[in-house]
């Protein structure tokens, strides 16, 4: 049993996001009920001691930051993004140095929102282009910390597969 409830930490610990028990089951390659049994019993481990974690089941199971302890989260780990603004960074990491009024043709209006909201947090920077008309933007260092990245955004993207269709704008008119 402490065997199995080990395992089990160490899959909601490395998966962040809540998972059903079968979920757990199956990662684990053994019976759902044996799962419950050592879920419920780590449950018990947690919230018997004083520690700053504890196993939450609103929505699956997950391992999280007790409430009373999230300022000091809050302090250490950026906000999430929320989904548009993803969506703006990532087609700038794809095709960085992007101009901005590009940028704005792909994304909309809201990318001048976006792009506020990436130079506050310090993953993208932006520098006037050599016309003066329209703004450079490009990913930081600080960008590749916050996704834990290592090397060029297109050398991942050709990696992962992720820019199939997308085209070089080295060459656009922009």
């Amino acid at each position: 049993m402490e065997q199995l409830k080990a395992r089990i930490e160490a899959v909601l610990f490395t998966t962040g996001k809540a998972l059903q028990t079968s979920e757990i089951a199956e990662i684990l390659e053994c019976d759902v009920d044996s799962v419950e049994e050592a879920m419920l019993d780590l449950i018990m481990d947690y919230s018997s001691r004083e520690g700053a974690l504890e196993i939450d089941d609103e929505n699956g199971y997950i391992l999280q930051v007790k409430e009373e302890h999230m300022d000091i989260v809050e302090k250490l780990c950026p906000v999430d993004l929320k989904q548009a603004t993803l969506k703006t960074l990532t087609v700038i990491a794809l095709k960085e140095p992007i101009r901005q009024s590009y940028l704005k043709e792909i994304r909309g209006a809201n990318a001048y929102e976006h792009v506020k909201e990436l130079l506050d947090m310090g993953l993208i920077a932006r520098h006037k282009d050599k016309n003066g008309r329209s703004y450079n933007i490009k990913t930081t260092p600080k960008f590749a910390e916050y996704f834990k990245l290592k090397g060029d955004a297109k050398v991942l993207a050709k990696i992962l597969e992720v820019d199939k269709g997308i085209q070089d704008d080295d060459n656009d008119s922009e």
